[in-house]
């Protein structure tokens, strides 16, 4: 049931927010407070972190700008799936080598794996649907390079995906006039992301972590043997730090972060539930979630309500007309890609960031020239599983329990600055009109 929020809480008008039980919301931080570790940014890598620490007799605490679900732990699609790169696994094997470039790969099925068992053994009820995920070719000569990934992800890394013909897409509910085949990888699942990070919040406060909300920290330093942490209203030393603010993070806390993430936007709209006469004029029955090949990737799936989610990636400036041409984009999109269903309104639609690094792989350690201060960001779109994963590989390093060899090359490799990153936004631009072209 859509739930009406009626607090003095920052709401986004999303799906997610209307769709869980009204959450707790954390008090402030006020006054001086002394923690073993404290983390900066209450989402997936954050708050997983915490657990992680807290079930380890460690005093953690988590400090947020506004509330928990705020980010983009509250506002994603809700894809639990593989990734957390924009690099394919041809370029990691370039990179990283195939040794490393497996791991990689293992990590992230790992990834996956933890958000299901957690979700299993807290009783969680996420909405969880859909038995892995299905790229769609947008052109028809992008079919051929589909059935070439599948060869080769079956051959260097076990993976069984399962190419699916136009035919196969009709037959199998994933209708449309622009997919022209499909290649299916069989891990992930899709989830309420909200009811997620809600119930990993709850088990954080549960297991002895304190979480503060309308508490950003505004100032880092060191303080004596340990790290000082400014509010608002307050301030926490303490030995160890975490920054996990991903697209959200302040760049000048600390300043090791200027010009080293972008932030750029993602849109997601979601309709009002359909009808089956409507779903079958579109010929889309499928709960399987979905995303096709473009650069600037379209991303959608079938909800348990009927209701369809439409996601899209381009926005660049966080000002209202630019907003608004980025709704109206999407729309346009959307009524392309799903002609049946251009009467149907959007009852929500709500944005996020989505953190890039310069390298194009997330960073999970500790931070150069800072020794006690680790960072977990960077997830280039698919943060549910990574970010839950690498928030309690983070942990292990604090305490001493896995060493930064442990961890897969391409999360071991720390951000490196953009280019003249004052006009990161500017060059971003050109990137996205000429990946634009490349798309049609």
């Amino acid at each position: 049931m859509l739930q009406s929020h009626t607090d003095n809480r920052r709401t986004i008008g999303s799906y997610w927010e209307a769709s869980v039980p009204e959450p707790r919301l954390d008090r402030q931080l006020i006054g001086n407070a002394l923690f073993d570790v404290a983390v900066v940014g209450a989402g997936y890598a954050g708050l997983s972190a915490a657990l992680k620490l807290a079930q380890a007799g460690v005093s953690v605490c988590v400090l947020e700008v506004e509330h928990v679900g705020y980010g983009a732990s509250g506002r994603n699609g809700g894809f639990c799936c593989l990734g957390g790169t924009k690099l394919n696994e041809r370029q990691l094997i370039r990179a990283f080598g195939l040794e490393e470039a497996r791991k990689f790969v293992a990590f992230q099925v790992a990834g996956v794996n933890l958000v299901a068992h957690r979700l299993d053994s807290w009783g969680v009820d996420a909405d969880r649907h859909s038995k892995g995920e299905v790229f769609l070719a947008h052109r028809p000569k992008d079919t051929a390079g589909l059935q070439s990934e599948g060869a080769f992800l079956k051959e260097t890394f076990g993976i069984k995906t399962r190419y699916l013909s136009k035919d196969d897409l009709d037959a199998e509910g994933h209708g449309g006039p622009g997919f022209h085949g499909g290649l299916h990888v069989p891990y992930g699942f899709a989830l309420n992301p909200m009811a997620y990070v809600q119930a990993l919040a709850e088990q954080v406060r549960t297991a002895g972590g304190k979480i503060f909300g309308k508490s950003p920290v505004t100032a880092l330093s060191q303080d004596g043997d340990r790290w000082r942490l400014e509010t608002g209203y307050g301030l926490v030393r303490a030995k160890k730090v975490v920054l996990a603010g991903n697209g959200y993070a302040r760049e000048d806390v600390p300043k090791w972060l200027h010009g080293r993430t972008l932030p750029v936007m993602s849109s997601i709209q979601v309709t009002r539930p359909l009808s089956e006469d409507e779903l079958s004029a579109q010929g889309w029955t499928s709960d399987t979630m979905s995303a096709d090949t473009r650069i600037l990737l379209h991303y959608f799936r079938l909800l348990p309500d009927r209701r369809f989610l439409f996601g899209t990636r381009g926005g660049i400036f966080e000002n209202e007309p630019s907003l608004a041409a980025m709704r109206k984009r999407a729309r346009s999109d959307f009524e392309n890609m799903f002609p049946a269903w251009a009467h149907v309104e959007a009852e929500f639609s709500w944005y996020g960031h989505v953190c890039l690094a310069r390298r194009l792989t997330p960073f999970v350690g500790e931070v150069p020239g800072m020794a006690g201060v680790y960072a977990a960001m960077g997830w280039h779109g698919s943060g549910i599983a990574m970010a839950s994963i690498s928030g309690e590989k983070i942990a292990g390093l604090i305490t001493g329990k896995l060493r930064r060899e442990d961890l897969p090359a391409p999360l071991q490799r720390p951000f490196a600055r953009f280019p003249l990153p004052g006009l990161r936004k500017l060059y971003l631009q050109g990137a996205y009109w000429w990946y634009g072209i490349k798309d049609r």
